[in-house]
């Protein structure tokens, strides 16, 4: 069969290589990528089987599979149009990318029109992947945002230390109109601070969080002892692939000018 014509396309992915390649090892998450009743039988030899919620489905064989570094399988459609089963090839490498993933698709056609019609599909499709792989890692993202506005609240150093060591990177890295932060302990240094410069003060998450491959935004209020708003704003956390807080930008809600 001569494929020579291609589409290639890189990715990084927010999660260790052995988390993106269980998606290629077990059906239910092979289905949350592509859709409901999508299966994959992880062996050579195995079936594939895609089917969008446009109905359209696509069938294939694995050729080849190595966890956690490749997957080969053959890619057509059950109508045979505009590809016929087995009439197209595609790999998927995966490499480290310090500890995120660095995913590399090589899809392979017979001919060019074949080819064009799936540019922007691949480019939907690893985007949508990205997602839900992230979805799967920080599944917990809003647990991770309380505990980090609570951790500001927590006067005793030895408790405020622990906590934040919980949550976030050693080489966690936080900003606003405040502060310019670099580490755990210049982190958990600033948060005593306002403690001792507002005693009572609390910040708690206001509304739902907003999430897109380990990026996370936030909308906060802070209250004194008794209660009273004293100010509101925006966070913006990057997390790491194992799920920890590595950046916050705080952004301050400004009064309107009079």
């Amino acid at each position: 069969m001569d494929l020579k014509y291609k589409v290639e396309r890189s990715v990084e992915i927010q999660a260790p290589r052995e988390t993106v390649f269980r998606y290629f090892t077990d059906s239910a998450r092979w289905a949350k990528w592509w859709g409901a009743g999508s299966t994959i039988q992880p062996h050579p030899g195995g079936k594939i089987c895609i089917r969008h919620p446009n109905a359209v489905e696509v069938v294939g064989e694995v050729l080849e599979i190595a966890s956690p570094d490749r997957i080969i399988f053959t890619w057509g459609h059950a109508s045979g149009q505009p590809i016929p089963p087995g009439g197209s090839r595609v790999t998927i490498r995966l490499e480290p990318a310090g500890a995120a993933t660095r995913l590399h698709l090589l899809h392979e056609f017979a001919d060019a029109p074949a080819r064009d019609e799936h540019v922007q599909g691949w480019r939907f499709q690893l985007s949508l992947f990205a997602n839900v792989v992230a979805d799967e890692v920080f599944a917990d993202a809003a647990g991770l945002v309380d505990a980090w506005f609570d951790a500001w609240a927590l006067a005793d150093h030895q408790a405020r230390d622990a906590e934040f060591a919980r949550i976030a990177a050693a080489d966690v890295r936080f900003r606003d109109r405040f502060g310019l932060l670099h580490g755990l302990e210049d982190l958990s240094a600033h948060a005593g601070a306002s403690q001792r410069f507002m005693p009572g003060v609390r910040m708690r998450r206001k509304g739902e969080i907003r999430h897109c491959q380990g990026v996370i935004v936030a909308d906060w209020v802070a209250t004194s002892g008794d209660g009273k708003e004293l100010m509101s704003g925006l966070n913006v956390f990057e997390m790491t692939p194992d799920a920890r807080i590595h950046t916050v930008t705080g952004l301050l809600n400004m009064p309107p000018s009079q």
